[in-house]
């Protein structure tokens, strides 16, 4: 079977400052976006309800400063300016964005939404005392890297596993014609900032599989959407939505290092049928039992 390569970065920080007393001015947020604007509406909606159900109404209370980039580099001196703008809260989805956010500061708070392993990185102490400036809510938390959590599950089920890693989405293509060559009978593509990247990745990883005839399971819901096989995981736009909750209690003077992550703890199993099909796989009654949603 194939997987992706999961981003294994370390991470520490210090205590943040409590930004209650600021009510004389609108509180600044910074979120930190890897990709575009326009590929993550979404998420950027879903945050911007969660925080309107608090309270938060931008202009007024609250000021959303927005930072893209679509590659780790430009991404680095995005957070750095955030940084040297003061915000009172920055705002990083998973491990690629809460990693450059820790490199530029160890006093600002850093929420994040779809962390995969914030333990595993570093990024927080443990799940219940995050113990820095970083908390947020976690889409799956193993307490041990992806990779080797996987390959554990490889051999516990008798299933030989490929690793083909990429590092960027036009490394895709590539990655499958190796995986073809090699007669791989399967692919399992672990969710990343780089394989759920906007629309495009997910809907690039859905052709390719069905090019090359892939049985396929996918950390994100876009890619069986736009063709693919499976997917299995939390609801990263509700994720997201509850991360405002972590944002509004520090911005009320709570310390990240004291706001126990979250972890996701409903998961979603969506199967394609049509590329069940098309594919000529017979998809078990019990499996479609346990479907949240069948897409024909």
């Amino acid at each position: 079977m194939k997987r992706r390569e999961f981003i294994t970065l370390l991470g520490g920080a210090a205590l943040a400052t409590p930004v209650a007393a600021q009510a004389q001015r609108p509180a600044r947020i910074g979120f930190l976006g890897f990709g575009t604007a326009a590929a993550t509406a979404d998420r950027v909606e879903a945050l911007r309800a969660g925080l309107r159900d608090l309270g938060y109404l931008e202009g007024k209370n609250i000021v959303i400063d927005f930072r893209w980039a679509d590659v780790v580099d430009s991404l680095r001196e995005l957070a750095a300016e955030l940084v040297r703008e003061n915000v009172d809260v920055i705002f990083a989805t998973s491990s690629t964005e809460v990693e450059v956010a820790r490199q530029a500061t160890t006093t600002i708070p850093i929420v994040f939404s779809t962390h995969f392993d914030p333990v595993g990185t570093g990024h927080v102490s443990s799940l219940a005392r995050p113990g820095g400036n970083i908390t947020g809510l976690a889409a799956l938390a193993p307490h041990s890297p992806v990779l080797r959590a996987i390959e554990i599950a490889g051999l516990n089920l008798g299933v030989l596993l490929q690793l083909t890693p990429v590092r960027t989405v036009e490394e895709f293509e590539g990655a499958f014609a190796t995986m073809t060559k090699e007669r791989v009978d399967a692919i399992f593509v672990v969710a990343s900032s780089l394989t759920g990247r906007g629309r495009a990745a997910p809907m690039l990883l859905a052709e390719l599989a069905m090019k090359h005839r892939l049985p396929s399971m996918f950390g994100y819901k876009a890619s069986v959407v736009a063709g693919g096989l499976m997917s299995y995981s939390p609801n990263h736009v509700e994720l997201t939505r509850l991360a405002a909750t972590y944002i509004d209690k520090i911005l009320k003077g709570a310390k990240p290092a004291d706001l126990p992550v979250e972890q996701a703890t409903r998961f979603e199993l969506v199967i394609n049928m049509k590329s069940a099909k098309l594919l000529g796989l017979t998809i078990p009654p019990t499996l479609l039992a346990f479907a949240n949603e069948v897409i024909e």
